[in-house]
């Protein structure tokens, strides 16, 4: 068998086949051997009539077809392999030319493959990582937000409620003399000042004490999801059955103690929350960069996308949501039956991501090839540790369960990720 191709685009390649006699007989005997079983021919039991017998019968291409099936696979793979060919679809238009007993098998068929990618700019870009400033009053708020999550709730007696109170109430809304279903609830505790109820509800409980009752006038939104109720004046008839408010934790020693397990003191622990929040900074500010610099990156390049390239990906990132909802305890298909989606639609709100992704793939790879960047072994093992630490294994425990497979994939991201970092190292 020989085979020649010929590039028709950026990612697609027609290949012409040539094979010998002997191997479409081989085919032919295989689709007989098969077939036979199937076929009625008068004078003979089912599946016993010969060869010569059934293409006497039916015409001499009654196999001709099948035989090609038979011997596909091998002559296809053995054509990929031995023009080194990326496939990333299945091939179409196929043409025979020649087909026969005796005869030379000739055909032609068109395949997409990994695409060319023509770079543009990749370095030089004019990026620079910009890491927003951690302020005095940056770490103030987030101590704050700490003395808040350890705060209580205290019940008041001695004075009306005031805003940023929590109050406990009963009520019941009406729009003119008629109740509205869903308006209704006892016990039910609100944050004066919160914005959890109608705008108008919260503020015309501030001054009001335990015990009493009254009534709260309001208008619902245009916007309110209830059809029924947009737009629509309603009085909320309210008892007030208790006051609370939030008594905070001093900022002292003791609350250090309690919220931090290295900081002593309140300057320790002011100095603790400024290196988190510098460090988060500095991670959102890398994140931001290397998004940045590989939206140009990409922006700059040219790449033809095969459709069966982004479907795969979509393919990929729905199994990836699949995963994570089956960890919440849901299904796909319910979660699509509840937000009213097919499945269609969701790929159809993927497929710019997804294309996004492929294309970002596809020029990190073009520019490691032409920087000629590969990982070395200490960049493979630090790729190889954080995998190893996640499985709760030594690197070398990890390293002994790795197939060839396993560590061709792991040479590859971690060339992939010297190539992005690169990228980074050259940006500006």
């Amino acid at each position: 068998m020989s085979s020649t191709f010929e590039k028709l685009s950026s990612n697609k390649v027609k290949l012409s086949f040539n094979v010998e006699p002997e191997k479409f007989e081989e085919g032919l005997k295989r689709a007989y051997r098969k077939m036979v079983s199937r076929i009625n021919i008068p004078g003979f039991r089912k599946g016993k009539a010969p060869m010569k017998v059934i293409e006497a019968h039916y015409g001499e291409g009654v196999f001709y077809e099948d035989a090609l099936d038979e011997i596909f696979p091998e002559i296809y793979q053995e054509a990929v392999k031995e023009h080194n060919l990326d496939v990333v679809d299945r091939p179409e238009q196929l043409d025979v030319q020649q087909i026969g007993r005796g005869k030379e098998l000739q055909f032609t068929l068109e395949v997409f493959v990994r695409p060319d990618v023509t770079l543009g700019a990749y370095k030089n870009l004019g990026i620079v990582k910009t890491v927003d400033e951690v302020t005095d009053d940056d770490v103030m708020a987030e101590i704050e937000r700490a003395r808040d999550r350890a705060s209580r709730w205290i019940e008041i007696t001695d004075r009306p409620a005031r805003l940023d109170d929590q109050v406990n109430i009963n009520y019941a809304g009406f729009v003119g003399e008629e109740q509205f279903e869903g308006g209704t609830a006892d016990n039910h505790e609100l944050v004066l000042g919160s914005g959890s109820f109608i705008p108008g509800f919260e503020d015309q409980l501030v001054g009001a004490e335990v015990g009493a009752d009254v009534d709260v006038n309001v208008t619902f939104p245009e916007d309110y999801h209830a059809e029924e109720l947009k737009g629509k004046a309603a009085v909320f008839h309210v008892h007030v059955n208790g006051i609370r408010e939030k008594e905070m934790p001093a900022l002292d020693e003791d609350f250090v103690k309690e919220v931090s397990e290295s900081a002593d003191t309140v300057d320790e622990y002011k100095a603790e929350i400024r290196e988190r929040l510098e460090k988060q900074a500095d991670e959102r500010a890398e994140n931001a960069f290397e998004s940045e610099v590989m939206e140009k990156v990409c922006e700059n390049a040219q790449v033809d996308i095969p459709n069966a390239m982004i479907e795969d990906q979509i393919d990929a990132m729905v199994r990836d949501m699949e995963m994570r909802m089956s960890y919440q305890g849901m299904k796909l298909d319910d979660f699509l039956k509840y937000t009213g989606q097919t499945r269609e639609q969701m790929r159809g709100m993927y497929k710019a991501q997804a294309e996004e992704r492929v294309k970002g793939q596809l020029v990190i790879d073009a520019v490691r090839k032409a920087e000629n960047i590969e990982a070395d072994e200490a960049e493979i093992d630090e790729e190889l540790s954080r995998y190893a630490e996640q499985n709760k294994k030594t690197l070398e425990e990890f390293k002994e369960m790795l197939s060839d497979a396993d560590k061709d994939y792991f040479k590859e991201l971690a060339s992939l990720q010297k190539t992005v970092k690169f990228l980074k190292d050259n940006a500006a």
